[in-house]
């Protein structure tokens, strides 16, 4: 298993940015597609960004769309996700996610798809 450790997360007023980082252990890095989720108390978990193993594949849900950016360096085996224009409805524990196999340019929106999960960071959005 891949070991991924999130960082990142915090306090922030609606409007404002943060960024994720999510590091991986591991030599093949590049070889891994990668993706963030989150869940808020009570709610499910809810896929947020998606990106193949060369970077080139991005996808994300509707909720945040023009708002979010997944990027990932392999040279540094670590993924990103930068937050803007953040808003209450936001607010979560934020997981990255590996999958170790994979096409290159495939990305994975579903939870089920990931062998590999982070521990979690922790967002919170005020109005």
């Amino acid at each position: 298993q891949v070991q991924l450790v999130e960082s990142g997360g915090g306090l922030v007023q609606a409007g404002g940015s943060l960024r994720l980082s999510c590091a991986a252990s591991g030599r093949t890095f590049s070889t891994y597609a990668m993706g963030w989720f989150r869940q808020a108390p009570g709610k499910e978990r809810e896929f947020v960004a998606a990106i193949s193993r060369g970077g080139g594949s991005t996808y994300y849900p509707d909720s945040v769309k023009g708002r979010f950016t997944i990027s990932r360096d392999n040279t540094k085996n670590t993924v990103y996700l930068q937050m803007n224009s953040l808003k209450p409805e936001d607010t979560a524990v934020y997981y990255c996610a590996a999958r170790t196999n994979t096409f290159y340019n495939t990305i994975h929106s579903r939870g089920v798809e990931y062998d590999s999960w982070g521990q979690g960071t922790q967002v919170t959005v005020s109005s």
